[in-house]
């Protein structure tokens, strides 16, 4: 590609680092930007910058946010009794589509995998326990993913809070193993949400 200018040479460098996008399209992107008009670009960089200094998480659940309580959180039709446990934010998003749940959420942030070095110190469960009053939540709901890490997180919670007089329940089959909530369709999210399961 020696046959471009370096500032095209770099937006492409740049936009090939992002998931999914290889070097053609990343091509096809610079060029598209390159001969936008110029308001079109300069509102694409400036939502990035907003992005990047606007977006945090909830002090509540984790969830991105742009204030100190996201969305769902600060909703008062949200039943504030259940919690859904999931690893991230396309999870939750995943659930969300679906139309199936009426909660809120606590995110993760990853799942158990002591053979990656991740341990419960690593990502948000204790958090969680904090959360999980009997007094104020009536039921968990554990949708992590059904891998051998979402497992072993779900199983982790489950024998933590079993004690509690919090009722916990595992999102139902119709979630193919293996697979990542992000790409299950809304029917099937719908269906494992409402059939989901007591321990």
């Amino acid at each position: 590609m020696k046959y471009y200018p370096d500032p095209i040479l770099k937006l492409i460098n740049s936009l090939s680092k992002l998931p999914g996008i290889g070097k053609k399209t990343a091509e096809r992107l610079a060029l598209h930007i390159l001969h936008a008009p110029n308001h079109e670009a300069v509102t694409l960089a400036a939502d990035i910058i907003e992005l990047k200094n606007s977006i945090r998480l909830c002090t509540v659940c984790f969830a991105l946010s742009d204030k100190d309580k996201c969305r769902i959180c600060s909703d008062p039709l949200r039943d504030k009794s259940l919690i859904c446990v999931v690893e991230n934010p396309t999870d939750m998003a995943a659930i969300e589509k679906s139309n199936a749940f009426s909660g809120t959420y606590h995110i993760l942030g990853g799942a158990l995998s002591p053979i990656d070095g991740i341990g419960p110190d690593d990502i948000r469960i204790k958090e969680l326990f904090k959360r999980a009053d009997p007094e104020k939540i009536k039921e968990i709901i554990l949708a992590t993913k059904t891998n051998v890490e979402g497992e072993a997180t779900a199983s982790y919670i489950l024998e933590k809070l079993k004690k509690t007089k919090i009722r916990i329940t595992r999102i139902a089959s119709g979630i193919p193993m293996g697979s990542d909530l992000q790409y299950i369709d809304q029917l099937t999210m719908q269906k494992a949400m409402e059939k989901r399961y007591g321990f």
